[in-house]
């Protein structure tokens, strides 16, 4: 039983031989591949840790409306920060390390809302029923 002509046998024959050798074969070769830092993430001291992580905590909505209470612009408290020792600096640091860096949770909220959704989406999608007592 043949399930292709001889003609279109040929054909494919002769473009698989075409691309095959017009591939270039060379041995694959692996190797690790240096780490790179980005402008944003350079860390190169220890003062710089603990700036980063002093910063991340003003970046806090709860601080930040502190801060604001007791009258002090966030751009007040960035030269502050500038100006600290290295012994007071990561007293700061060490003092912020427990509070969330940058927000306030809203972000793991949106994300359990759109596991959710896409859970409901793919059992809609099964013709499964979704009831929600």
């Amino acid at each position: 039983m043949k399930t292709f002509p001889e003609k279109l046998r040929f054909w494919t024959g002769i473009l698989v031989v075409l691309s095959m050798s017009a591939l270039d074969f060379s041995p694959a070769l692996a190797a690790l591949v240096p780490s790179r830092t980005t402008g944003m993430t350079a860390v190169t001291s220890a003062r710089d840790a603990d700036m980063l992580v002093a910063q991340r905590a003003l970046e806090n909505k709860i601080v930040a409306q502190k801060l604001r209470d007791y009258g002090v612009s966030p751009e007040e408290a960035q030269v502050r920060l500038a100006n600290m020792s290295d012994e007071d600096l990561h007293t700061l640091a060490s003092a912020s390390r427990g509070l969330p860096s940058g927000g306030d949770g809203t972000g793991a909220i949106i994300g359990i809302l759109v596991v959710v959704i896409l859970v409901i989406v793919v059992l809609r999608l099964m013709n499964r029923e979704v009831i929600v007592k």
